[in-house]
């Protein structure tokens, strides 16, 4: 047959894996699509072969080592958590989200750019390039591949300057060497103390790596499993109890650990049976350099060999009734033989970021089945691949969150409880759910005003005069005085020094229980203040030091503790 103009032989099997896999140089060599090769860069590592593609793979591995990777999985989890925080509502695509959850993690892992500008931009340029990646490779003006090598030479010109930015903090001393990708390579040398690698092998690899996990893996990947667990309940109940075990052990607030996600046992084989049905790779070629003979047919040097990773996949002799979703297929993953799983490749041709792929997509599964539920916009819409696996409304879903169902259920009272399990629409039981809740919450306000009330009557405090002395209190140092006073106002009161200023504060909706603590950032860098409530009360006053100018506080967090009332 012929592929791309090129007369094309197709293998496959276990035993067709092993062989491409293992001969790197001879009789068979990687050369991708010309379009790819013109985006992604001569010099990166899926275009290399023999030493060259071994001291390039040499220089990756550091950093994508499990000893690593370790470090990362608090930012990752932060990441994640962050985007459920700002996207994760209402009607969503799911391709898209996790396209761009992929897309930070990466770039705040490989490239060290955080949220920002830069990033904004970059994505855009991301975008614009991969639409030309496999196009025809016709450089003209109007045309996909032409745009797409105007954003490669952006990006390049992007990653280029913060090659050079992070040169300047190594040898400054103001950088370590595994703070990101480009820092690691930078930090390489031989043993004549020259560079691992050229800046430009630097920015095509990690222009790849950026290309591979952004439209290929983790988000493929992610975008599978999550229309998987909508459509099985089975599937998704495992899961859940797994995940909701890890929960329970952390403290609220806590991130991820590696220990955490070596217990995802469950989670992981699903993903792997996801990949091992809906590969996201579906075909890969090899050019052929020198005549060979494969199981008695010569192929000739010139042709290219073709091969699919899913046909091993389901193969039957492997994988027991393949075309069935079961976990189970990797229980024992030691009986499962050589180059048959090839979903992330195999033998030294191993995609290097697999551990990367496995800590992105347990710790998103991990707050998914935890924190929402979600469903299928259209349960049976199925997806296609153009060449990569896309879904026709990027699998359009409905997200709704769990924690806030719990915080409902939590202050209704029981008879409203008793009726939300009636079948009733779920927009009748949300609002009956929320009045309730709003009816508990000016229950235990009323009853909190009420106290307050009847021990300011009962109290004879007054303050009729504020006597602050100077000689205890230091530039830059804030102390706090709590008193009990029955003015219902704010005010600032001055006092006899001109270096203090007396801020009076009062919220007559806000009852303060003794032994609570409040937190308060300044505005002017290295003040703390902290204010420890001895008394119930709701009046604070702070004497400020203060070098002649007014400081400004901001208060960050009060969570009132009113019995069983709402927090």
């Amino acid at each position: 047959m012929n592929f791309f103009g090129t007369p094309t032989v197709f293998l496959h099997g276990q035993a067709a894996n092993k062989f491409i896999y293992t001969c790197d140089g001879s009789p068979l060599v990687n050369q991708h699509p010309l379009s790819v090769r013109r985006i992604c860069g001569e010099r990166n590592i899926l275009e290399l072969n023999g030493d060259e593609h071994k001291r390039v793979r040499g220089a990756l591995a550091p950093f994508l080592k499990p000893e690593v990777l370790k470090q990362y999985v608090g930012k990752m989890d932060e990441e994640v958590r962050k985007l459920f925080e700002m996207h994760w509502h209402g009607k969503r695509k799911a391709m898209q989200l996790m396209k761009i959850l992929t897309f930070n993690i990466l770039s705040s892992l490989i490239i060290g750019v955080q949220e920002g500008e830069k990033r904004d931009i970059l994505v855009e340029l991301f975008q614009q390039l991969l639409k030309g990646v496999l196009s025809v490779p016709i450089n003209l003006p109007f045309t996909s591949f032409n745009r797409s090598l105007q954003a490669r030479e952006k990006i390049r010109g992007i990653i280029m300057e913060l090659v050079h930015e992070k040169r300047a903090a190594l040898e400054h001393f103001t950088a370590f060497p595994q703070r990101d990708l480009i820092t690691s390579l930078l930090s390489l040398r031989n043993k004549d103390d020259s560079v691992a690698l050229s800046d430009e092998e630097i920015v095509d690899n990690v222009l790849v790596i950026m290309i591979a996990g952004y439209d290929t893996s983790s988000s493929t990947l992610l975008t599978f499993l999550i229309g998987l667990l909508a459509n099985d309940p089975s599937v998704h109940a495992s899961i859940t109890a797994e995940q909701d075990e890890i929960a329970k052990s952390k403290a609220s607030g806590e991130l991820l650990t590696w220990d955490d996600l070596a217990r995802m046992k469950y989670t992981w084989r699903v993903a792997l049976e996801s990949l091992r049905m809906m590969s996201p790779v579906f075909i890969s070629f090899r050019k052929v350099v020198k005549d060979f003979e494969y199981e008695g047919y010569l192929i000739p040097k010139g042709w290219q060999v073709a091969w699919s990773a899913c046909m091993t996949h389901m193969d039957e002799s492997i994988f027991p009734d393949p075309s069935k979703f079961d976990p189970r297929h990797f229980e024992k993953q030691a009986c499962i033989p050589p180059y048959s799983f090839v979903a992330f490749g195999g033998g030294h041709r191993i995609c290097p970021g697999y551990e990367f792929a496995r800590l992105e997509t347990l710790i998103t599964i991990h707050y998914l089945v935890n924190r929402f539920t979600w469903k299928l916009r259209c349960p049976d819409i199925p997806f296609s691949r153009d060449p990569l696996p896309n879904f026709k409304d990027g699998l359009e879903i409905e997200i709704e969150p769990k924690i806030l169902r719990t915080v409902i259920k939590t202050h209704a009272p029981a008879s409203i409880v008793e009726k939300r399990r009636k079948p009733n629409s779920l927009q009748k039981r949300t609002k009956k759910m929320i009045m309730a809740g709003k009816r508990k919450r000016s229950e235990l306000l009323a009853a909190a005003a009420a106290k307050r009330r009847r021990e300011e009557s009962s109290s004879s405090t007054k303050l009729t005069n504020i006597n602050v002395s100077p000689d205890n209190l230091s530039a830059d140092l804030l102390l706090n005085i709590l008193v009990r006073l029955p003015t219902a106002k704010s005010s600032f009161l001055q006092s006899r020094s001109p270096n203090v200023d007396v801020l009076y504060w009062r919220n007559p909706f806000l009852w303060i229980p003794k032994g609570f603590t409040l937190d308060f950032v300044p505005q002017e860098k290295d003040i703390d203040l902290n204010v420890s409530v001895e008394a119930s009360c709701n009046d604070l006053l702070f004497c400020i030091a203060k070098p002649r100018t007014m400081i400004s506080l901001i208060i960050i967090s009060v969570i009132p503790s009113l019995g069983n009332g709402i927090s």
